[in-house]
């Protein structure tokens, strides 16, 4: 008998905890240091674009550089979880469907 992995986490939770708090995302999926990474280009470039921007631009506009990257840390999240969620359900069913086929050959 096989030991099966546990299930990965949700990644609509993944998801919803992205969007909510930078980086929780990726500490639920267990990679805090991916996350510290973006966080670090976050803060980096919304300075940067902070001090590139027109005065008269709105408060996304002087900190898109930091939105950008904070968009791209929710879909990396939620890649992770999905690429994660995806190989732990075709390893269950090329295991249920192992198990399957050896009890059929020995009866």
């Amino acid at each position: 008998m096989t030991a099966t992995s546990p299930a990965p986490s949700n990644p609509y939770a993944v998801l919803a905890a992205a969007i909510v708090l930078p980086a929780s995302g990726h500490v639920i999926l267990g990679v805090p240091v991916r996350g510290l990474q973006f966080l670090f280009f976050m803060v980096i470039l919304a300075w940067v674009t902070a001090k590139i921007a027109p005065p008269d631009a709105s408060f996304v506009g002087r900190h898109a550089g930091g939105f950008l990257i904070y968009a791209l840390s929710i879909l990396d999240a939620y890649k992770i979880a999905r690429i994660r969620t995806a190989t732990w359900v075709h390893t269950m069913r090329r295991q249920s469907d192992s198990a399957g086929s050896e009890t059929e050959r020995h009866t």
